[in-house]
């Protein structure tokens, strides 16, 4: 049966150029890959996979979300100007402890 009907999607760059990357490495493109996709759903009758949405723990929550205010500029950070600076500072960290 021919190739005959177009699929048009959008992603981001990066996510095509690491689809690309993985795909290359197993010696197909990012289509042949979609083509897998879309055969393996069609003979499960749905998704070829269980979608999962990933569940943190509340100290795993709050560490993200400290990383997103940290990467947004909303909070400041200490910054080493060398290794023996950060080592310091956990050995203190640890004796406080």
């Amino acid at each position: 049966m021919p190739k005959t009907a177009n699929i048009n999607l959008r992603i981001e760059p990066d996510v095509k150029a690491q689809a690309d990357a993985v795909f290359s490495n197993l010696g197909i493109s990012v289509t042949d890959a979609i083509n897998v996709f879309l055969h393996a759903s069609i003979m499960e009758g749905g998704f070829p996979f269980q979608p999962k949405q990933p569940r943190y723990n509340r100290e795993t929550l709050m560490a993200m979300q400290e990383a997103r205010d940290i990467i947004a500029g909303k909070v400041s950070t200490k910054r080493y100007s060398s290794l023996s600076g950060i080592l310091a500072d956990m050995d203190a960290e640890d004796a406080d402890a």
